[in-house]
């Protein structure tokens, strides 16, 4: 086993050892265990992220026996020194405020209390960087006291989960890049990120999709000191290989999402991956009813890259009526879904989505890629035509890739992947994926899964915008119009004949051929004309 499948295997033995601890102590499968699990976790690891950081700058420390034991032998002001020269996206925490200190302290009565202190000290010492912003401007902090979601034994419930943190240390791994931490993301957040969440469920956007967004966006390689938005970002899969294309170093993330819990992940996802920096810009509120980034004119904020997998089908009927004004005319300029009378959670409020991505999308540079019901692309009326139009009349639309069905594990909507760049005026590529991929079992689920060379095509033929036979068409935006702006690769494939070389004197032997068997059958037919008549002629009627 290589080191890196070696510390992968051992952080989520320490995930399902941290699950273990909640569900013996009456948290399985309650709605609090996400909070606890990604709160300790997240500790653990700016934890030991501090104490690598302190080990790389002082050479004593790196070599000490018991780190812990070296490190009181400093002053506080010989800290202070040393945690100013630490790059600004570490947490700092206070000695006072190690695992091993609270590893120190676990048999001192009313632990939990001392556990929770402990949390809160750290989050209040870094709530600057680490904080998610309301819409109201309000601080999400990093932690919060998590023994009260037990209701009995809260001592032993935060010593229990001390016990498992000390046992692991992050340290061989803070080298490791994307790949690695979106893997342990994911396990990480697998049992609390599905559609059982209610109303603002989160739908985990599959990495083949995330991927074949990213590195069809992305295709210079110097791409440099750019905004990267997603305006309802979830726990942010896709932002994260958006960016992972880019560069971690050469972009800042920006976001909006309704959902609490989705700030709370997505925070998590920028740590791993090294994109603290960016966390100020993450926002928990209502990005349809009151975007929150915005100019210093008050116009909407452009972006260079926009990334989304909005909800297909969400209830906003509270608040639909507020929309319908003055303000949101550019923005809605293909106009507001109707409310349905039955059937509210059906909403398409994807259309919103799509228009707002339009509107905030930078001039001339800016680039997008949104995940849509694949009707969309082909929808006769209503606000889908009216946007395609303006897609397609603006000449802002790059290309769409039509997906497999059963993509997304937990919904059965066909998907398509629209791309926009607004510095495209040539051709467009349609790509349809839908014959590509495995068809797998996920728990009661079918799901097609896509090979990495069935991704790679995917990618390869978008970027290059070659036509393929049954699989991709390059067309420009007249053809696209002459087709009432359908964006479904399959309307524009050639229908092709076969045809095979003869001489004439095979040809005529066919043709002899095709002449006697056309004799025969006339003759079998004759026949069998006579024998109708003459049978007939026999039928009587009989009393």
């Amino acid at each position: 086993m290589t080191s890196t499948a070696k510390f992968e295997t051992q952080t989520k033995a320490l995930i399902d050892d941290l699950k273990s601890v909640c569900a013996n102590y009456g948290l399985g499968n309650d709605g609090n265990e996400f909070k606890i699990i990604t709160q300790v976790f997240l500790y653990k690891f700016l934890n030991d992220k501090y104490v690598y950081e302190l080990k790389q700058l002082e050479p004593a420390l790196a070599k000490a026996e018991d780190f812990d034991a070296a490190l009181k032998k400093y002053s506080d002001d010989e800290l202070e020194l040393l945690s100013m020269q630490i790059n600004e996206n570490t947490a700092r925490i206070a000695p006072q405020n190690f695992l091993s200190r609270l590893f120190e302290q676990q048999n001192q009565p009313k632990f939990a209390d001392i556990f929770d202190q402990t949390l809160m000290d750290v989050a209040k010492a870094n709530s600057d960087i680490f904080s998610v912003l309301t819409q109201g401007g309000e601080k999400i902090v990093l932690f919060e006291n998590i023994s009260k979601y037990v209701s009995d034994n809260r001592d032993a419930f935060c010593k229990a989960l001390v016990n498992k943190l000390v046992g692991f240390s992050f340290e061989h791994i803070f080298t490791q890049k994307f790949d690695f931490f979106a893997t342990i993301f994911e396990y990480l957040i697998k049992d609390y990120n599905s559609n059982s969440g209610g109303k603002y469920a989160e739908y985990f956007t599959p990495h083949a999709v995330a991927k074949i967004m990213a590195a069809c966006l992305v295709t210079d390689e110097n791409v440099n000191n750019v905004t990267c938005y997603d305006p309802g970002a979830g726990s942010g899969t896709l932002l994260m290989n958006l960016a992972h294309a880019i560069g971690e170093d050469k972009c800042t993330i920006y976001s909006q999402d309704i959902s609490q819990k989705s700030s709370a992940l997505l925070r998590l996802n920028l740590i791993l991956n090294n994109l603290v920096h960016s966390i100020q810009n993450i926002i928990q509120g209502n990005t349809i009813l009151t975007p929150y980034h915005k100019q210093e004119n008050g116009q909407l904020e452009q972006f260079d890259y926009i990334v989304s997998n909005p909800p297909f089908k969400l209830d906003f009927s509270d608040y639909s009526a507020d929309l319908d004004s003055k303000a949101n005319k550019e923005r809605f300029f293909a106009g507001i879904p109707k409310v349905p009378a039955k059937k509210k959670e059906s909403m398409a409020i994807y259309l919103l989505f799509i228009q707002h991505i339009m509107h905030s999308l930078r001039d001339k540079t800016g680039k997008a890629a949104i995940v849509v019901p694949t009707g969309f692309i082909t929808a006769q009326s209503g606000i889908d035509k009216k946007i395609r139009e303006k897609l397609v009349d603006s000449k802002m639309l790059a290309g769409v890739v039509s997906m497999p069905s059963n993509i997304f594990a937990t919904t059965g909507t066909n998907v398509s992947i629209l791309f926009l760049d607004k510095a495209n005026k040539g051709d467009l590529i349609l790509i349809d994926a839908s014959n590509l991929g495995t068809k797998v079992k996920e728990g009661k689920n079918q799901k097609t899964v896509l090979s990495d060379t069935e991704e790679q095509q995917i990618i390869d033929i978008f970027n290059v915008k070659e036509a393929k036979d049954e699989l991709s068409v390059v067309v420009s935006y007249a053809d696209i119009k002459a087709k009432n702006y359908s964006l479904s690769a399959g309307q524009y494939f050639e229908v092709k004949i076969d045809y095979v070389d003869i001489t004439a004197q095979e040809f005529d032997a066919k043709l002899r051929n095709f002449e006697s068997n056309l004799e025969d059958l006339f003759s079998e037919s004759k026949r069998l004309e006579r024998d109708v008549q003459k049978n007939f002629l026999t039928l009587k009627f009989e009393n």
